[in-house]
């Protein structure tokens, strides 16, 4: 049985659609907070989580890191930089059902997915690389 629409999961759901950058629970929680000081902050983890739970929005899981969340519910890979820690969507074809299968049959496990998570520097940070090198004479 999905969860009743409250107000309170209307907001959240709505700044996490705003943010559109793969915030944490604690960054959506802050811009929540900022325009309604009223909804605590477990109220948002718990919304995120049983959103997440229900299919409407993506959980990113980041190795060595607080789980991002997404607005976008659909299966897709994410790239994450390395310096600044910013998280991007990644749009290009996913893997088939064959890499499931294969990791099934290595490992003996029964395989209920995959996530794909790439790790670079991302456009900002690369920028800044090239300007700390540039030469200031």
């Amino acid at each position: 049985m999905p969860a009743r629409n409250t107000v309170q999961r209307s907001i959240i759901e709505d700044e996490l659609r705003r943010l559109a950058n793969h915030p944490t629970a604690d960054e959506v929680y802050e811009a929540v907070r900022a325009e309604h000081p009223s909804i605590g902050k477990a109220t948002v983890y718990r919304t995120l989580n049983l959103l997440s739970d229900e299919g409407e929005i993506g959980r990113v899981r980041i190795n060595n890191g607080a789980d991002r969340f997404d607005h976008q519910a659909f299966a897709h890979y994410h790239v994450r930089c390395v310096e600044c820690g910013r998280v991007d969507d990644v749009m290009i074809a996913l893997l088939d059902e064959g890499v499931n299968e294969a990791a099934a049959e290595a490992s003996g496990y029964q395989i209920l997915g995959h996530t794909l998570q790439f790790d670079g520097v991302c456009p900002v940070c690369r920028a800044g690389e090239k300007n700390d090198g540039a030469s200031t004479a």
